[in-house]
């Protein structure tokens, strides 16, 4: 039986334990680079009966979550996404299997694989996103700084090129 004194207890060795590691990962994840897509290190709690890792709004991912959804059961060859959003800004982990999200800024491209639960890709604006490579029962979990908006989307890449470029 656990009493309120050993729930304390654990609670204090947590932030004795993993406070001090997920502050350094938040100034590892430093918010100067908002306009740059990067890996995001999330907290990761070991324990023997299964690991345990969290995001929590702005603390570990810099903006505050307003919509969640996730992309499952993708057939074999397909892509999702392709396309870019003029304001909002993602942030999508793997929490099961694998997956490559390809990134373009009009000049450059950029080619992540995510494959740990405990990593997330950081996607700002003005991004041309395609997810590609899923992987059997993989499970893509994304969440954003907005709501859902059509308004927001460029599902043109010809279009994205000329507003992203001039």
């Amino acid at each position: 039986m656990i009493t309120n004194q050993k729930v304390s207890y654990i609670n204090s060795q947590y932030e004795f334990e993993y406070g001090q590691k997920a502050r350094n990962i938040i100034k590892q994840n430093n918010v100067s680079r908002m306009n740059e897509p990067r890996i995001i290190e999330l907290p990761k709690i070991i324990d023997p009966r299964g690991n345990l890792s969290f995001f929590e709004n702005s603390n570990q991912i810099p903006f505050d979550i307003k919509r969640t959804y996730w992309i499952y059961d993708v057939p074999g060859g397909e892509t999702r996404g392709s396309h870019a959003f003029k304001e909002q800004q993602e942030f999508i982990i793997a929490l099961s299997g694998s997956f490559d999200v390809v990134l373009h800024d009009g000049t450059k491209e950029w080619k992540f694989s995510l494959n740990r639960s405990y990593y997330g890709l950081y996607i700002p604006n003005m991004l041309w996103r395609t997810i590609e490579n899923f992987s059997t029962n993989s499970l893509a979990l994304i969440v954003s700084d907005k709501m859902y908006n059509a308004e927001d989307y460029i599902r043109d890449f010809d279009e994205f090129k000329t507003i992203k470029n001039g």
